[in-house]
């Protein structure tokens, strides 16, 4: 099983509206695509700004290209992210995911 995990920062005025959007655009999203094992939303508040990460469990390499296309490495994005983001950064982090 592979994690993927996306990291994003948004003023934290702006986050109750953001988790909402992860909430109701982003997390169904990555749920409909075969080869997905779960996706979960975490959030922190840090000084002024909010973190959001994204953790997802996928089967394989292919299941995450389905979901964020052949360059799986890069980031996906929505269109209303640039409304709420600080930063975009170009890429995600893969990992070997192991149950205990």
């Amino acid at each position: 099983m592979i994690a993927r995990v996306w990291r994003g920062e948004v003023p934290k005025a702006k986050s109750a509206q953001y988790l909402h959007l992860m909430r109701t655009v982003a997390l169904p999203d990555y749920r409909a695509v075969a080869g997905n094992r779960g996706a979960w939303c975490l959030v922190r508040d840090v000084g002024e700004a909010t973190q959001f990460e994204m953790l997802t469990l996928w089967d394989d390499v292919g299941a995450i290209k389905a979901f964020a296309g052949e360059d799986y490495e890069r980031a996906k994005y929505y269109e209303f992210d640039a409304d709420y983001l600080l930063r975009m950064d170009p890429t995600v982090m893969h990992y070997e995911a192991h149950a205990g």
